[in-house]
C-alpha cells in the first residue's frame, strides 16, 4: 500500500527538499503514520532511550548529572516537559536494514510509541530547550548557574569526612 493515500495523518513531500535530508522517498507519494517508518533510513527512535529526571534544582542535583554525564553516550536535554538523560544506546534488536528484529514480540513500550511526529519529521533536538552533550557542556553551564560552584566543588570532600 506505499504511496497511497490512506485516512489518518498524512504529509505531503517534496523529493528534493527530503532528498537532502536523508530521507528516500519518492515524488508524489504521501507519507502517513503507516508508511512512514518503511521510509525511514536511520531508525534514529531505536538508537536511543531516554529517563526522565526529578528537575534538578541544587548543586548537589548537578553534581550528580555530572556523574551521570561522565558515562559514554549519555546525553541531558530539558525541553518543555522536563529534564531528561538521553542514553545513546541502539537497540539489540534492530535488523541492519532499520526493521525491527523481534517485531510480534516486542516489548509493551514499543508497541505504544507512536510516529505521527517522530524524528522523521523533525529531529528531536530542535525542541530543546537545554542540550548537554558531554561533562563539560554541562559543567560550563552549572559555572554559570551557580555564581558560588568553585567553592562547592572544593569542598566536596569535606562534605564526605562530616558523614
Amino acid at each position: 500500500m506505499l504511496g497511497l493515500p490512506v485516512t489518518g495523518n498524512t504529509k505531503e513531500y517534496e523529493e528534493t527538499q527530503d532528498m537532502k535530508a536523508g530521507k528516500n522517498i519518492p515524488l508524489g507519494v504521501e507519507i502517513t503514520t503507516e508508511n512512514k517508518c518503511g521510509f525511514c533510513t536511520n531508525s534514529k527512535c531505536c538508537t536511543y532511550i531516554t529517563e526522565e529526571l526529578v528537575t534538578p534544582r541544587s548543586m548537589h542535583d548537578f553534581d550528580h548529572m555530572l556523574w551521570q554525564l561522565s558515562h559514554r553516550n549519555i546525553q541531558a536535554y530539558k525541553d518543555e516537559d522536563g529534564w531528561y538523560l538521553l542514553i545513546n544506546n541502539a537497540c539489540t534488536h534492530l535488523e541492519s536494514d532499520g526493521r525491527c528484529g523481534i517485531y510480534d514480540d516486542r516489548p509493551m513500550i514499543c508497541r505504544e510509541y507512536t510516529n505521527d511526529y517522530c524524528e522523521f519529521d523533525e529531529d528531536s533536538e530542535d525542541g530543546f530547550d537545554l542540550f548537554f552533550e558531554d561533562y563539560a557542556a554541562l559543567l560550563k553551564y552549572v559555572k554559570r548557574r551557580f555564581k558560588t560552584w568553585s567553592r562547592y566543588a572544593t569542598t566536596r570532600d569535606e562534605h564526605l569526612n562530616e558523614s
